[in-house]
């Protein structure tokens, strides 16, 4: 087992190392026949406020073609007066207080964006929470494959993707005598000497002397140390560009992450901030937010920082050549929905299905069973107009006997209804509460709404029988929010989501609601009691 964290420690390294490496080499972008029209830059202005504020720049070619195309690594910067440093990737960092400009140019265009930077020589208070966990998140010590992990590494141990502040401080300032700290000399502490390969670190080199990272955890053990734990969190982040389209495969985008926090500031953290792919195939980001393209198609780009996330939609073009839409008629408001979509795209709609497969289909999805030869036949020789007699088959379906009996056992499988749990009279009696409820087209929130503030007995009142089913608070929280809000309540019960923005608190306070349920025996039930519920007859209470 150990070999395996070394090995997975050493990779991870070097990932970290590969990325850096390939997000400081530009990236051709413009095919050589490529004119250039105009540039856009994001921001509009660049406001650097203290020593380590940095922005990261956004340059957007418009191309004769009407592509829009990301040349931000093939763009040519010149600060006025020496005010900040650029890189390759496009991100600003103060250098010297004062006003100016940089002048961005690119295929004979360019762009002045203003540039104010003040700051540079008051204190910076760094702050545990909102600068030093970020920076330990990002160099991985507390990921999953590090310290973050169950047991920690090494006897050294962090809450999984910094969840818990509390809990870290107290492991880097008391464990152990507080021997990962040296406030005399910051150089000498064990959280700077391992990850900056001083002495010997599985994890392999980090971060070194005078990068961000380095320099913002040695000012914090300087300062002593101090955890600020009211410090302004993290509300919402915002990723740009929003819903980007790149021209052709083998192209890159570059993303920008904004942070809001609880006092109304807004940061850049693109750097620390993590990007991930939802379809690797078509796009793929390195460590500093630049997804670089591979075929043509869609990809969701989620990102994550501090507990929280948001998305947004990367098309990857291809050859588009000779496309042209044509109009065709929208049945109904989803045919708008996916035309906006096609078109986007840059593809066309299918032909229009034949008369036979709509029969087929419509009918195994609302009955769950083939048409009958007598119903094809019918179908198929009626002469009305296409949309007319397909509407009228969808009405005939919607609300037949089959219709209800299919949606009852879809139901009744969702809600668990079987006589494990319910006996034979109480299972009968949920299912035909269930079908009377589909065959009245009862509306969803009032299904919904009466099998949660369902009580009394389970079988004069069968919707009661949801807690009866699900007997613990956690059982019943993780099923109600998987069932009616298509929510995965689950996986933060040990740990904050990782790949979404709920956390464990949250899966607790919701669980603490359900435990208000109560439990009992009907008081008139006849029968044996087995573990507080009645049998043999008894009628189960149910207390909401």
């Amino acid at each position: 087992m150990k070999q395996t964290f070394l090995t997975i420690g050493l990779l991870s390294a070097v990932a970290v190392s590969v990325a850096i490496t390939r997000a400081a080499e530009p990236t051709p972008q413009l095919p050589d026949d490529a004119h250039i029209v105009s540039l856009e830059a994001v921001p509009e202005k660049i406001e650097l406020t203290g020593r380590y504020a940095y922005v990261q720049v956004l340059l957007t070619a418009q191309l004769e073609n009407g592509d829009r195309v990301d040349v931000t690594r093939i763009a040519e910067s010149v600060v006025s007066d020496d005010l900040a440093s650029t890189s390759v990737g496009g991100v600003v960092r103060a250098k010297a207080n004062g006003q100016g400009a940089i002048t961005y140019s690119v295929g004979g265009q360019s762009i002045e964006v203003p540039l104010v930077v003040s700051g540079q020589d008051a204190d910076y208070e760094v702050s545990f929470v909102r600068d030093v966990m970020p920076a330990l998140s990002k160099l991985g010590c507390n990921a999953g494959t590090c310290h973050g992990s169950l047991k920690g590494k090494n006897g050294f141990k962090l809450s999984l993707r910094g969840y818990d502040p509390l809990l870290d401080h107290r492991a880097l300032t008391d464990d152990i005598e507080g021997r990962r700290i040296n406030r005399a000399a910051p150089d000498q502490s064990l959280m700077l000497l391992k990850p900056s390969g001083v002495i010997p670190h599985v994890g392999g080199v980090l971060t070194r002397p005078g990068e961000p990272y380095y320099e913002l955890i040695r000012s914090w053990v300087l300062d002593g140390v101090k955890l600020d734990i009211d410090s302004p969190r993290v509300t919402s982040i915002e990723i740009f560009p929003k819903n980007p389209i790149v021209p052709r495969p083998g192209m890159s985008q570059q993303m920008r992450l904004l942070a809001t926090y609880s006092d109304g500031s807004v940061r850049d953290v693109t750097l620390e901030a993590f990007i991930e792919s939802g379809n690797t195939e078509v796009a793929e980001p390195d460590n500093l937010g630049l997804v670089t393209t591979i075929r043509r198609g869609e990809a969701a780009v989620l990102a994550r920082y501090e507990g929280n996330y948001t998305a947004t939609t990367l098309t990857v073009m291809g050859d588009r050549s000779g496309y042209e839409w044509k109009d065709v008629p929208a049945n109904n408001f989803v045919d708008e929905l996916v035309y906006n979509k096609l078109q986007r795209v840059k593809a066309l709609p299918s032909e229009l299905c034949t008369d036979a497969e709509f029969i087929r289909r419509v009918s195994l999805d609302l009955r769950g069973l083939p048409p009958t030869s007598d119903q094809v036949r019918a179908f198929l020789a009626d002469s009305r107009d296409t949309k007319v007699k397909r509407d009228e088959l969808i009405d005939q379906f919607v609300g037949s006997s089959d219709y209800v009996e299919l949606w009852t056992n879809k139901w009744a499988d969702l809600l668990q209804v079987n006589r494990k749990f319910l006996g034979e009279e109480g299972a009968f009696a949920l299912r035909g509460w269930i079908e009377q409820a589909v065959a009245s087209n009862m509306p969803y929130d009032q299904f919904a709404y009466t099998l949660l503030t369902a009580s009394g007995s389970t079988v004069d009142n069968p919707p009661a029988a949801y807690y009866k089913i699900l007997r613990t608070p956690e059982e019943a929280m993780e099923n109600t929010t998987q069932l009616f809000l298509g929510v995965r309540f689950n996986c933060n019960h040990c740990h904050d989501h990782p790949f979404e923005r709920w956390t464990q608190g949250q899966y607790w306070h919701l669980a603490a609601y359900f435990a208000q349920i109560g439990r009992k025996a009907d008081p008139a039930a006849q029968g044996k009691m087995l573990g507080g519920t009645a049998v043999e007859g008894g009628k189960p209470l149910i207390e909401v």
